[in-house]
């Protein structure tokens, strides 16, 4: 007797439908076989699945019984088969007629004792199931809420084998789990941190503030202790919240990755991942046999932080420059190419020197010039010119670091709110922030005032500024000029857009 049930694979963070079909014959020797290229974790799902059946209740087949997960030229790998795999072997053994197996979607790990384990990659499943037009998934009760995000599915949480088997048997109804997104995102969109918190540092602010209202990108360069951290991990509390289909995009790709919560539904708040130096390019940017997705992906619609910059190896930051200039990551292998999105915010951070003091007035630098310039020359020009703002962040004085002096910032929900009214403005003029400006709109959009644009000439006669860094600064100045509120570019918001080239100004 032949069985068929639909479940899914994943292909960078899409799923994909598979066919289970499990065939249990009525003679030959006792065995179990699973085909269709399957990886290791799936071909030890046969053991797995074997034990539950047996915990559960059911009988395993007496005799010989083929697993097949088509289209059978793709890769499967992972638990995720173990519940399709486990349903289909009962139901071809006859213990039970299934009434609704062809209307839903099944995914889930199976303990030896028959309980279904929290998978990932739910999200991507359930998009699948509704844009296929099945009436249903069915998930682990852990996964429900993730899978729930997606209206008008049936989304059926399951907490052990016997569950599913009652279910699509017709003998257990399991009321469809829902959510409502509104409420979700109302309680989950809070951040614990405040840019209130950040005392002093009145240039580093409004060049924060600068980044958020455009998606710039940003490098911070200040002595160990100046709060080039504290900034970075407060910058995502002053950006706009997360709009419901960015949401979805970020989730899918933490969902895939393994990444999301469990019991979660949605990322709420946006991501900020902040990597060690030691991570290698393929952690950073993704790859890997069968490709995963990197540290910039899961920061999609959120920031990236880098800390200790210039320790990163060269081949690694090099491998930013691409996502950053596109907004996707291309994972090319032999067989196969995958793209995963990665329109992030880049925040760097990094010593003036090695040894941390160059710029400081209280601790002598023990660098000598060579080492300065070896040190700043690990961070190329080319990846340099990919960074809107080059921001130095001095020591704060002692005395504004007084826990009993009331802060003397604004909260992050005023800044928030000024940077919002400013991308409100790029989103109505083009479409888009303006750090995502192409250089066509750049012409149209960016065009400063005669004064200024004479500004930007002569310092980009002296300076040197490539192409790309002399968009970058009209980006930079329309950012500016719509914080101000206005529509002109005027030779100040230039002046200023010029005074965050500091490494610029450095290596002139």
């Amino acid at each position: 007797m032949i069985t068929h049930l639909h479940s899914v694979a994943f292909y960078g963070i899409e799923a994909l439908a598979i066919e289970v079909e499990v065939d249990v014959a009525q003679r030959g020797f006792a065995s179990a076989t699973v085909v269709g290229l399957p990886d290791a974790a799936v071909k030890e799902s046969i053991e797995r699945v074997r034990s539950a059946i047996a915990n559960s209740g059911y009988r395993f087949p007496r005799y010989k019984t083929v697993v097949n997960l088509a289209p059978a030229d793709l890769r499967k790998e992972g638990p995720i088969f173990d519940l399709p795999i486990a349903l289909g072997v009962v139901f071809a053994n006859g213990e039970i007629v299934p009434e609704f197996i062809a209307d839903y979607v099944v995914i889930g790990e199976l303990a030896l004792d028959g309980r279904v384990r929290a998978v990932k990659g739910v999200l991507s499943a359930a998009m699948l199931a509704k844009s296929n037009g099945l009436r249903g998934i069915i998930v682990p009760r852990e996964n429900a809420q993730e899978a729930a995000v997606v209206e008008g599915l049936e989304v059926i949480p399951v907490s052990c084998l016997s569950d599913a088997v009652g279910f699509l048997g017709g003998e257990l109804p399991i009321e469809s789990v829902g959510v409502d997104i509104e409420a979700l995102f109302q309680t989950a969109a809070r951040y614990e941190l405040d840019f209130s918190d950040v005392r002093g540092q009145e240039h580093a602010k409004r060049a924060m503030t600068i980044a958020a209202a455009g998606m710039h990108n940003v490098l911070l360069i200040g002595p160990p202790g100046s709060g080039k951290t504290m900034l970075a991990k407060r910058l995502p509390t002053i950006l706009p919240p997360l709009s419901l289909q960015e949401s979805l995009e970020t989730t899918r790709i933490h969902s895939v990755a393994g990444k999301l919560k469990t019991g979660s539904a949605l990322l709420a708040t946006r991501p900020i991942r902040n990597p060690h130096h030691s991570a290698s390019m393929p952690a950073l940017v993704g790859g890997g046999t069968i490709p995963q997705a990197g540290e910039v992906s899961l920061a999609h619609h959120g920031i990236l932080f880098l800390d200790e910059f210039p320790e990163f190896t060269r081949q690694t930051l090099e491998a930013l420059r691409q996502p950053l200039e596109d907004g996707v990551v291309t994972v090319a292998r032999v067989h196969t190419t995958v793209e995963f999105p990665a329109a992030f915010m880049l925040v760097a951070a990094m010593n003036p020197c090695p040894c941390g003091y160059f710029t400081d007035p209280h601790k002598p630098c023990k660098c000598t010039s060579p080492q300065i310039d070896k040190y700043l020359a690990r961070i190329s020009g080319p990846l340099l010119d990919r960074i809107d703002l080059h921001v130095e962040v001095p020591r704060p004085q002692a005395t504004a670091l007084n826990p009993e002096l009331p802060p003397d910032g604004e909260s992050s929900a005023v800044v928030a709110a000024r940077a919002a009214a400013a991308r409100v403005r790029m989103l109505a003029r083009a479409g888009k922030t303006n750090a995502e400006l192409k250089v066509a709109e750049v012409n149209r959009y960016c065009r400063p005032d005669t004064a200024g644009r004479t500004l930007l000439e002569q310092a980009s006669a002296r300076l040197g500024f490539s192409a790309r860094g002399y968009h970058r600064i009209l980006k930079l100045a329309r950012t500016i000029a719509d914080l101000a509120g206005t529509s002109d570019i005027a030779i100040e918001h230039v002046a200023e857009a010029i005074g965050f080239r500091t490494l610029d100004r450095r290596h002139a």
